[in-house]
């Protein structure tokens, strides 16, 4: 059984509501960023993903961005990223994802990086800007190095959820919102048609993310997903707090994990 999979199953192994929280790699420090993940993972984080830096991060607002800047600036590479992830596997097992865009994987080399996240231990990858007609190359090479393409679905596509869902490994990222990530106040899409139309095609867990920031409102989004998904509100924590941020982060992981259980 993948590690992604048990991150939506409780010990009994039936199905629990899993909280996932983002990072960005490298911000401020690597060192720091090996801390904060097993702080989040403390605090109750079912899954992690690691944000590698990126110069150009189009689906992000400016708050990822900044991180993205801040972790390039304090000297990130891909192979402190992968690092940073054997690190961590010799103190958890909690599946961690990398989520990055489409150029670091490209110029690096398909099979190269894919083999190395299976030697490092990553579990997953999201890319935004890879769009789901030109995975084919790239998920077949993913598949054999036991890593899964977490597909993405955008309130933009309805026409295609259906066969997005279809084929998707790991677990479905519901994109909550349309535009960049960053919090919001309200969120209006119809989440449970989006959730329910995937659902009727996969078993593969829905997860929601994007604009999620509070506990009413990971416990709202919890009534029919099966995961929350929360990035810059967590990044935030990092922008204020710095070097200090561990504490806070479990903090507030650990309060969204209780409203979502």
């Amino acid at each position: 059984m993948s590690r992604i999979k048990n991150a939506f199953l409780n010990d009994k192994g039936e199905a629990k509501k899993a909280f996932i929280g983002f990072i960005t790699g490298g911000d401020p420090s690597i060192e720091k960023s090996e801390e904060f993940v097993m702080e989040m993972i403390r605090g109750g984080a079912d899954l992690v993903e690691i944000g590698i830096p990126f110069s150009d991060p189009i689906a992000e607002g400016k708050v990822i961005q900044q991180a993205n800047i801040r972790a390039l600036r304090a000297g990130t590479t891909l192979a402190k990223i992968f690092t940073l992830v054997e690190k961590l596997r010799q103190k958890t097992q909690t599946p961690l994802v990398f989520l990055t865009y489409l150029n670091p994987v490209f110029h690096y080399g398909y099979e190269k990086f894919f083999k190395k996240c299976r030697a490092a231990g990553v579990d997953g990858i999201i890319i935004p800007d890879l769009p789901f007609e030109e995975q084919g190359e790239l998920r077949s090479i993913a598949a054999a190095c036991e890593v899964d393409v977490i597909s993405l679905i955008a309130p933009t596509s309805r026409q295609r959820i259906g066969e997005i869902a279809a084929v998707a490994t790991g677990f479905l990222y519901i994109v909550s919102s349309m535009g960049v990530t960053g919090i919001r106040s309200k969120i209006e899409t119809d989440l449970a048609a989006i959730i329910e139309a995937a659902k009727s095609r996969t078993k593969v867990p829905a997860a929601v993310g994007f604009g999620i920031n509070t506990p009413s409102q990971a416990a709202e989004i919890a009534k029919t997903a099966d995961g929350v998904i929360v990035g810059s509100a967590l990044v935030k924590i990092v922008e204020e707090y710095g070097e200090q941020a561990g504490p806070k982060l479990y903090e507030y992981v650990k309060a969204m994990k209780e409203a979502i259980a």
